[in-house]
């Protein structure tokens, strides 16, 4: 009997260390009501610690430097402006090849995106068939890939002069085009 009982006692000590293997750290319920509180309130104390740490810099309070009158000024400034020139001087006209340098040869004088080339006369010649009014329109409300040069920084006048002077350097026998009404007469 005595090996009976010793196989029974060996088999109660590996069911007991089976328990025991299969339990966890936490034996009472005491023990498990502090884990369950120190498992939701460890994390809180945590973030609550890190958002003063994020947030203690100093920060002006209301009513104070914020609305000082820089600042004011600084955030209500006007986004544009208006610059009004003068169509009466014409001592300030740019000749046809002065507005060719100043705006048109970024394009025309490499053939950039499809464009005649100066001085281009098999480039030229259909376009000069369509007439000075055509090439004219053409430039001030663009064309293809020009954008419209009319309102910018020259006159409708002075981009007129800019196409009769690369329309005859294309072969074209155009007119210098007049100048306007109130420029003629501030000439006299």
């Amino acid at each position: 009997m005595s090996a009976n009982n010793n196989h029974e006692n060996a088999k109660a000590q590996a069911h007991a260390h089976e328990e025991e293997a299969h339990e966890g750290p936490i034996k009472t319920p005491k023990q498990l009501a502090w884990a369950v509180f120190f498992a939701f309130v460890v994390p809180i104390i945590v973030i609550i610690m890190l958002a003063n740490y994020v947030s203690s810099a100093t920060k002006p309070a209301a009513g104070s430097e914020a609305l000082e009158a820089m600042a004011v000024a600084a955030r209500i400034q006007p986004v544009g402006g208006i610059e009004l020139k003068d169509a009466n001087n014409v001592a300030t006209l740019k000749t046809g090849e002065q507005v060719f340098q100043a705006q048109c040869a970024a394009c025309h004088a490499t053939g950039a995106a499809g464009a005649p080339k100066l001085a281009d006369a098999a480039a030229w010649g259909p376009r000069i068939g369509a007439g000075y009014e055509a090439l004219l329109n053409s430039a001030l409300k663009g064309k293809n890939a020009m954008g419209a040069q009319g309102g910018g920084d020259f006159s409708d006048f002075e981009i007129g002069r800019a196409v009769v002077y690369m329309a005859n350097q294309g072969g074209a026998k155009f007119d210098e085009p007049k100048a306007p009404a109130a420029a003629a007469s501030a000439a006299n």
